[in-house]
């Protein structure tokens, strides 16, 4: 046997022992117990189903940014299947970041894991590739499974979010399910962290009709856990972790943001001066909620309008950033996005980035209204646009997309002020009585109740209840509503 035939050997039985070494319910019928401990995401009800789903010959793809989860999900998954009497044998991991993996088509890592089992039996297994990205042209190589392998079923994840979606549109076409794993919303921190006690489901009367809603039995508590969230609550390790709490922009910072910035949007894009695309995310995150225009942006960053316009493209694909869309008074789009707000997906990236902020932090308000934003960023059908004319702006605006008329309204305040003088929210008003919109709601401190002024039903919502809320109705309904 030639040198270079036992290196090919060796080769073979160090994957091997590697593929047992990540799937050890091959020999002890479950996960380890630091997945099994970990409470499962709301969000997995909706992705379990998926990975169950084998009538239908597609592959899923689990997309999202760092940290939020993907691999403990992916290891949950399994844990699921195992709980219904999947053969632990049928149920594989493989990590493509190790650098064992090198290279290798996913044919003939399914090939290896077969043979690690004995099992030549290609139907009835359960594929998870995790961190799918590393490997060249993962898309074909996805296909080619799906295509070969119809009685078995493959689960890929990846954090090079822009990359996936690009890539399992044009290759994936009837072939992969795409699902997006979000940064954690209020109601899923609420959750992880074990504090449903304090919310009770209620019912609220908007516009003359029941609508199912949620209430606290102590708003002091809900409103310090908002603001934890805020500042700590975008990634379920920091939200349990006091050391990373205790220094988040160090975990944050190097391992969420310099990763994407420094070396996924780089190698995916081509792109050459990374100083620039970091000064442009840390002046957005900084500003978040802000309305921004390239001018602007050029004015004080001094990067070119092209290359901006690149960036945020970049940034917003890599799910750092959204981009929300301005209309005017009469709800009319512009023909041009001279200017536009961004909000980060989520709050808590701002304070890693420099200082966790308090209830008397001037940015408190765009914080809040950022963690709202963030609530509804997450939804993949429906994104509201803002309102803003010569005199007036109104910060969350819902359109009628078939109609392209405004039907509801949302000012996000952190202030009980304007429960006792509705009055000072002309702009609201004013843009609910030239649109025809009969009802508004006035987020608040601590407040609730309904107010009318000129005609116009300003409800008020506690702002921690109405980012329960929406996030609630994000993973459980999708709708388009005030909701």
């Amino acid at each position: 046997m030639s040198k270079y035939n036992k290196l090919s050997a060796i080769s073979e039985e160090l994957i091997i022992e590697r593929l047992k070494y990540e799937n050890p319910w091959w020999i002890s019928g479950k996960i380890e117990d630091e997945f099994d401990e970990m409470k499962r995401r709301l969000y997995f009800s909706l992705f379990f189903p998926l990975v169950e789903e084998t009538e239908v010959k597609r592959a899923l793809v689990l997309m999202g940014p760092r940290r939020v989860g993907k691999t403990v999900m992916m290891h949950h998954a399994i844990q699921g299947l195992l709980e219904k009497d999947v053969n632990p044998q049928k149920l594989c991991f493989i990590n493509i970041e190790n650098p064992i993996y090198n290279n290798i088509s996913l044919s003939d890592l399914f090939a290896y894991a077969r043979k690690a089992n004995n099992d030549i039996e290609k139907n009835g297994w359960f594929v998870f590739f995790d961190e799918i990205q590393y490997l060249k042209n993962w898309e074909v190589h996805l296909k080619i499974l799906v295509d070969d392998f119809p009685k078995s079923k493959f689960i890929v994840s990846g954090s090079a979010a822009a990359a996936l979606k690009m890539k399992s549109l044009e290759s994936g076409a009837g072939r992969f399910t795409d699902f997006k794993l979000p940064p954690l919303t209020f109601n899923e921190y609420i959750d992880l962290k074990g504090f449903n006690n304090l919310i009770t489901p209620t019912e609220i009367d908007w516009e003359n009709n029941k609508i199912k809603f949620f209430s606290t039995i102590n708003i002091n508590e809900l409103n310090k856990l908002f603001i934890d969230y805020i500042n700590f609550g975008g990634y379920p390790e920091v939200i349990f972790s006091e050391k990373i709490k205790s220094n988040p922009g160090r975990y944050i910072r190097s391992d969420i943001v310099d990763k994407v910035l420094l070396r996924d949007l780089p190698s995916l894009y081509g792109i050459n001066d990374v100083q620039e695309l970091n000064s442009l995310f840390t002046t957005l995150a900084y500003y978040t909620g802000n309305e921004v225009s390239l001018d602007s942006l050029n004015n004080r960053l001094h990067v070119e309008k092209y290359l901006i316009k690149k960036y945020l493209d970049y940034l917003e694909a890599a799910f750092l950033i959204r981009i929300v869309k301005r209309i005017d008074e009469a709800g009319r789009k512009f023909r041009r996005d001279n200017f536009f707000k961004i909000f980060l997906t989520n709050p808590s990236l701002r304070s890693a980035l420099f200082a966790p902020i308090s209830v008397t932090d001037e940015m408190m308000g765009n914080l809040v209204e950022t963690a709202i934003y963030s609530q509804w960023l997450h939804r993949e059908t429906f994104t509201p646009y803002y309102s803003r004319w010569q005199r007036g702006e109104v910060d969350i605006i819902g359109l009628d997309e078939k109609k392209l008329k405004p039907v509801w309204a949302v000012e996000i305040k952190w202030s009980n002020r304007y429960y006792n003088k509705p009055s000072e929210l002309k702009s609201i008003i004013q843009f609910c009585r030239k649109n025809n919109i009969s009802s508004a709601l006035i987020t608040s401190i601590d407040k609730e109740g309904k107010q009318i002024v000129d005609g116009i039903t300003l409800y008020f919502i506690p702002a921690a209840i109405y980012a329960y809320v929406v996030g609630n109705n994000t993973l459980n309904l999708n709708s388009t509503s005030i909701w």
